[in-house]
């Protein structure tokens, strides 16, 4: 466990305990997934705070083990190449994503359902029809991790598409971007196919979707991220711009004003969002390009200059 990454590790914890705890309490009468589980947008008992509580609840031994080990197998990469703070926040975007792409799915089902039952069915009856099937639709419940782990799966995919797995039981490997392409695939023929067999299938898709999403938009941004310097410069902006209102006409007089420890009005530069962003552009086509030479090459045919700087990247997430 301890050579598993932080955030990796306590998805890991906090998922078990509340399967477990699951058990432990239907003893006492309490229904955790009914409470934790993702309801109908139109039931009852939906609530909003349940598209972030669902992804930690599962309905079975089966169900959160393939989950959990998809976790562990694939989110200690993914982990270790981003740093926690980005890893964290892609996970829980994609779980709540496929928490929505399954709220428009039921919500198509459901309308699809009593246009075919009631004649003359209009879309301004939509509230007045659930309201009188209320008990039925808190039954439409959705729990698990899954959408949030195709999330990882399609990252995975996106980060080492040349990478070859090898998958039982196909007999020789593929490369991870078919791998995540023949997920995709499998996802979106079962749910055209078997629309009724249980299984979130178009939730799974929608993690994938809000996952491909996030990783295209980081990469055209790349000054953007959830690292400790991509945070701060937010606040030395705000700061800067600040000083600057307060100081105005001084900030010419030689003196100087300090805020912080950084020094303003003298000789110093400091760095705008511009020179920001255009120097975290190249550090990032650096680093691609690194990681690309060990994926062809391996750890060992880096110079030495190249592995300072990827040492220094990861220090830096």
């Amino acid at each position: 466990m301890n050579n598993i990454p932080t955030i990796t590790r306590n998805l890991l914890v906090i998922n078990v305990v509340v399967f477990l705890a699951t058990y432990a309490f239907r003893g006492l009468g309490i229904d955790l997934n009914d409470l934790l589980g993702l309801h109908f947008m139109l039931a009852p008992d939906f609530h909003f705070y349940q598209l972030f509580t669902y992804m930690f609840a599962h309905g079975g031994w089966s169900h959160i083990f393939f989950n959990m080990f998809a976790l562990w197998m694939f989110g200690c990469i993914v982990e270790r190449t981003w740093g926690p703070r980005k890893f964290l926040f892609y996970y829980i975007a994609c779980g709540v994503g496929a928490g929505l792409f399954q709220e428009l799915a039921q919500f198509a089902q459901f309308y699809m359902l009593a246009a075919d039952q009631l004649p003359d069915f209009r879309f301004s009856q939509v509230y007045e029809v659930a309201a009188a099937n209320a008990r039925y639709l808190n039954l439409w419940t959705t729990v698990g991790a899954s959408g949030a782990i195709y999330g990882i799966l399609l990252a995975f995919g996106m980060l080492y598409p040349e990478e070859r797995m090898f998958i039982f039981p196909l007999p020789v490997p593929i490369k991870a971007k078919w791998f995540v392409v023949g997920y995709a695939a499998v996802e979106m023929f079962m749910a055209l196919s078997t629309p009724g067999d249980g299984v979130a299938h178009l939730a799974h898709l929608g993690g994938m979707v809000i996952g491909f999403f996030l990783i295209r938009y980081w990469r055209r941004h790349p000054g953007v991220g959830y690292n400790s310097r991509g945070g701060q410069s937010f606040f030395d902006s705000l700061r800067s711009s600040w000083e600057r209102r307060k100081h105005g006409g001084n900030a010419g007089n030689g003196g100087g004003q300090s805020f912080g420890g950084s020094s303003y009005g003298g000789s110093a530069h400091r760095e705008t969002d511009w020179e920001y962003n255009q120097r975290r552009q190249r550090e990032q086509a650096e680093i691609d390009a690194i990681l690309d030479k060990i994926r062809r090459s391996g750890y060992d045919s880096l110079t030495r200059e190249e592995k300072q700087k990827l040492f220094d990247y990861s220090k830096r997430q």
